[in-house]
């Protein structure tokens, strides 16, 4: 008999949202990209063109760089989010931050496969995520046909959205 091989190796695919507007946002949104390659168990399979955007929200701040990274994994959901956040704290994130406030650097989790889950840990697919052409359009440019449980096609919803304060960055 051979050797005991073990199960199967599981790949799940993932989708992050990246964004900046603090210091150099496109280069913090490259560099984000950078690391999200070097996770470990994890592949970096296609990365969106940098999108600038204007902010959400009531508090006055620089507009964003943004971009949504594919990624194929074989950590489990809650260790992918643990490294994310790790990533964002090495990336220069402080803890406290102030709700629609600028930031260092922003890594949502916002696809985990199929997963469609909503605790105090983390929301899938990401909440919001039909009301933002910022992550929309980015999204749309790499997985257009991509099923989000619960919402639908990625290119379906972006197209419901206007592109209003939102641009391709050079």
């Amino acid at each position: 008999m051979g050797p005991d091989t073990g199960p199967p190796v599981r790949w799940f695919p993932a989708y992050v949202g990246i964004g900046s507007n603090l210091g150099d946002p496109p280069e913090r949104v490259r560099a984000a990209l950078a690391r999200l390659a070097s996770l470990p168990l994890t592949r970096l399979e296609c990365r969106s063109e940098l999108y600038g955007s204007a902010p959400m929200g009531p508090v006055a701040q620089p507009d964003y760089c943004n971009a949504v990274a594919g990624l194929l994994t074989q950590l489990e959901v809650s260790s992918l989010h643990a490294a994310l956040r790790d990533l964002e704290r090495q990336l220069g994130r402080e803890s406290s931050r102030e709700r629609w406030g600028p930031r260092v650097i922003d890594l949502d989790l916002l696809m985990y496969a199929d997963e469609r889950r909503n605790d105090a840990e983390l929301t899938l697919p990401h909440a919001g995520i039909a009301e933002r052409n910022f992550v929309l359009q980015p999204w749309r440019e790499i997985a257009p046909e991509l099923l989000i449980p619960g919402l639908g096609r990625v290119a379906e919803l972006a197209a419901r959205l206007p592109a209003t304060g939102l641009w391709r960055m050079a």
